[in-house]
């Protein structure tokens, strides 16, 4: 009798739990608008092709790795050096040695002029100088124009696609840390990862 109980009791809590699962969506009010948001996601997530891992970091990274919360204008300020080297019709390891080389020089802020916590007359995302001609701070605080003058200066370093990432960025920016620019690179090149086809 006691067996005969547990097993009605137990398909009773079935019909009720798949019952509830039917029930659920349907009962639900915002069931169209759901379905139809994640169609077209699908869709299109299907279409892109994935970022090739080992174009972003080809030489592994060097040393230990640094990483950061991004805020949404760092993450907009990332998104914006992707775009700007596309454009310039860069490969996706420019664009994550261009994002490494940000995430040093300024955390992927947008920096102003900061007195005298400034070094000179450094500014924008790469910390370019109006002084040493890398625009005027208009332009260099403007990240499509700051990530493309960093752009030009890479694609003039003869085989910046085979050098390590530090040595690249070293090159166009010659910063007195030059080593600090590769415990950046993972963070970049998961960055280009995420937003390469978005």
């Amino acid at each position: 009798m006691n067996t005969i109980f547990r097993k009605s009791v137990l398909g009773v809590a079935g019909l009720a739990f798949a019952g509830g699962l039917a029930a659920g969506p349907l009962n639900h009010h915002d069931t169209t608008p759901t379905t139809t948001a994640l169609t077209p996601v699908v869709a299109v997530q299907a279409d892109k092709p994935a970022v090739d891992t080992a174009k972003l970091i080809p030489h592994g990274v060097q040393g230990a790795q640094s990483t950061i919360t991004l805020n949404d204008e760092q993450v907009g300020n990332a998104k914006a050096i992707i775009a700007a080297t596309k454009k310039a019709g860069m490969p996706e390891r420019a664009a994550v040695i261009s994002i490494a080389t940000s995430l040093q020089e300024s955390k992927l802020e947008n920096l102003g002029h900061l007195g005298d916590r400034n070094d000179h007359d450094s500014l924008g995302l790469f910390q370019q100088r109006p002084s040493s001609g890398w625009g005027t701070p208009e332009q260099i605080t403007d990240p499509e124009y700051s990530t493309t003058a960093f752009l030009k200066g890479l694609k003039q370093v003869d085989g910046w696609q085979d050098m390590p990432l530090t040595q690249a960025a070293q090159t166009v920016q010659v910063s007195a840390y030059p080593d600090a620019y590769a415990q950046w690179e993972q963070q970049a090149a998961d960055l280009v990862a995420q937003h390469w086809n978005s």
